[in-house]
């Protein structure tokens, strides 16, 4: 894992415009955004987080793969992540431990909110923030009726 800092603009655009998680703010509040926003890049196979870790981040992938695992199963990901994707959105929440493990599947970097940096941005950008949190549980919403749905077939 490495952390850096470099820079915010790619094409023109903020690189983190692409996710559905902040896709609906403006450049500006994007650049508010990126001061609370840490990056860190990760090599292929490198484990992100483990299931049984305290959650305490989201993560949003700039670029790269990330494959998402139950304990024992990597050959078999639930869910393979790429570009502009987001995981890891319960540890803005709660500090329940995670229930899986996430690993690059690639290469990758990583835009990561701490849970004390999105309380940060609460409490000093709270129009942001709410824009944010409403888009969380939208997506909580939606992977929610997914599971139901699921649940459903015979």
């Amino acid at each position: 894992m490495k952390w850096f800092a470099g820079k915010q603009e790619h094409k023109g655009r903020h690189r983190l415009s692409g996710s559905a998680l902040f896709g609906q703010l403006s450049d500006r509040d994007l650049r508010i955004v990126d001061g609370f926003i840490h990056y860190r890049q990760f090599l292929a196979g490198e484990v992100i987080f483990d299931s049984g870790e305290e959650g305490q981040a989201l993560y949003v992938i700039v670029r790269g793969k990330v494959a998402i695992c139950l304990p024992g199963q990597h050959e078999f990901p639930l869910a393979e992540l790429q570009d502009n994707d987001f995981f890891g959105e319960l540890g803005l929440l709660d500090d329940w431990p995670r229930s899986a493990q996430a690993r690059a599947a690639a290469p990758c970097e990583l835009a990561v909110l701490f849970r004390g940096d999105f309380e940060r941005l609460m409490a000093s950008h709270g129009r942001i923030a709410s824009q944010i949190a409403l888009q969380l549980a939208r997506h909580l919403g939606l992977r929610l009726r997914q599971m139901l749905q699921q649940a459903e077939l015979p």
